[in-house]
């Protein structure tokens, strides 16, 4: 069964700053129909403005991954992290018992552009931690490169829950299918470009649940980027 949540039916929250597609329920953006997927909670697409960003913060009893796709990010947090997320960078903060952070666009010209991801984590009440690693767009360039699973395999962050997080690019044409086991689900959200997921055409900002299906099968329309989660 495939389930597509079209770019245009997402929430919007625009400021002066920020304007922000919300694939799931989010703050003053609310839909019982669209209240999450599994475990995955929040996907939202942000384009920051020039100078600006989200001030410091609490989280708690959440995995939270950032996903950039143009510009960059600075990152702060409580645990005493600073960091730059760029292009092809995976971050994955554990709020746990709590954690205070901030996101700033740099650049005092252009905005940077991401996707926010919240998963519901496992278990309550874990230590907060931090972790980023980068992906080469070799490594993602006709295949799925798995850059976040619960044990943190093959390079890929931890995230405290049972879900592989695999990121793709793919040129017109070009296919690549992923198997599912009995009882896993999988959520594709394209990032840019388009493709079609089991033959159905999917466009920027599109995403895509399915489910009781024993393999995924995406094909590059345009050159397209895009997540695909794995989840329980």
């Amino acid at each position: 069964m495939l389930r597509v949540r079209r770019s245009e039916e997402r929430g919007r929250s625009e400021l002066d700053w920020l304007d922000s597609r919300h694939t799931f329920s989010f703050a003053d953006y609310h839909d019982p129909a669209h209240m999450n997927f599994r475990a995955l909670r929040v996907i939202n697409e942000d384009w920051i403005a020039p100078s600006s960003g989200f001030g410091t913060h609490p989280h708690r009893d959440m995995e939270i991954v950032t996903w950039v796709l143009e510009g960059e990010l600075v990152h702060r947090d409580s645990l005493g992290n600073g960091s730059t997320i760029r292009p092809g960078e995976a971050q994955r903060m554990t709020a746990g018992t709590g954690v205070l952070h901030s996101e700033r666009n740099p650049s005092p010209t252009a905005r940077v552009h991401l996707l926010q991801i919240w998963l519901l984590p496992g278990t309550k009440g874990l230590a907060p931690g931090y972790e980023q690693r980068a992906f080469p767009a070799g490594q993602r360039r006709g295949a799925l490169k798995l850059v976040g699973s619960r044990d943190g395999r093959d390079g890929s962050v931890t995230i405290h829950q049972d879900v592989d997080l695999h990121a793709a690019l793919l040129a017109p044409r070009e296919r690549i299918e992923l198997p599912l086991r009995p009882g896993r689900h999988a959520w594709v959200q394209v990032a840019r470009g388009e493709l079609l997921l089991d033959g159905e055409r999917l466009a920027a900002g599109d995403g895509a649940a399915v489910s009781d299906e024993p393999l995924v099968r995406l094909e590059g329309v345009q050159d397209a980027e895009l997540l695909l989660f794995v989840l329980a």
